[in-house]
């Protein structure tokens, strides 16, 4: 039986900040201090929040993406 081991990926320096693993929907609650998971799952469905994708039943996210999303999210404040 394989065991279970989490993803890993290899983050750029800039984002050190950031874990070195793909997160889940209560990795961006946490790091976000958002009310609830619901929150992350209606910004996938209205297609609002950081890019996500499904390992099998699963919803993750890449860090550099959930990074990209925050940049996005400057840029269109900075004025």
């Amino acid at each position: 039986m394989a065991s279970r081991r989490s993803a890993v990926v290899d983050v750029a320096p800039e984002s050190s900040s950031l874990p070195s693993r793909y997160l889940t929907p209560d990795d961006l609650v946490e790091m976000f201090d958002l009310p609830s998971v619901e929150t992350v799952y209606q910004w996938r469905r209205k297609r609002t929040g950081p890019r996500g994708f499904r390992v099998g039943r699963h919803l993750r996210y890449d860090p550099a993406d959930v990074q990209a999303w925050v940049e996005s999210l400057r840029e269109g404040t900075a004025a």
